[in-house]
């Protein structure tokens, strides 16, 4: 089942499974700032889609927390990779540093002129971050970007959610826009 809410002329939707299978321009990573892609949805999308992701993110380096970069997809179905990195519960100020890791991602997708993006719950696994508060955070801040920038070349941003309890958390957050 997928939930849409326009926003203008784009939309917000909402899919239940796995990102790495999503077409799309880009797929969004939940990274961590050395773009070290081991476990979670980190270490799927390199399965999935190759050493490449993993190399390139290597050249890459470093991204501080709130931060967004890209690489190629690999063997994705989606061309690209945007590597969000959100914060770890108990860091300090981490509502910021996840409205910051969005907005990087949007402005980046944007940059890129990308037409679709599917994104993961950032920080919601195993970084700790309060699954509830994420989906109002990731949900809020791409409606009030997509509202504050109507030239934006995003026309879909897809939050694709694999867990039960965290869907259920987007889908009321989508069904208030």
């Amino acid at each position: 089942m997928v939930i849409e809410r326009p926003i203008g002329n784009k939309k917000i939707t909402l899919v239940k499974g796995d990102i790495t299978e999503r077409e799309v321009d880009a797929i969004v990573n939940a990274a961590n700032s050395y773009l070290k892609h081991g476990g979670g949805v980190a270490g799927a999308i390199v399965r999935k889609g190759g050493q490449i992701i993993q190399e390139e993110s290597d050249r890459i380096g470093y991204v501080p927390v709130g931060q967004a970069a890209i690489t190629t997809g690999g063997k994705l179905k989606a061309r690209w990779v945007i590597h969000a990195v959100g914060p770890r519960m108990g860091e300090g100020d981490e509502d910021n540093k996840l409205k910051s890791a969005i907005n990087s991602v949007l402005r980046l997708a944007s940059e890129r002129n990308f037409k679709s993006i599917s994104v993961p719950a950032i920080s919601a696994g195993i970084f700790g971050f309060p699954k509830e508060r994420c989906a109002k955070i990731l949900v809020g801040e791409t409606a009030e970007f997509l509202k504050n920038h109507p030239d934006t070349s995003l026309e879909v941003v897809e939050f694709c959610i694999f867990d039960d309890e965290v869907y259920k958390f987007f889908k009321e957050e989508i069904e208030r826009l």
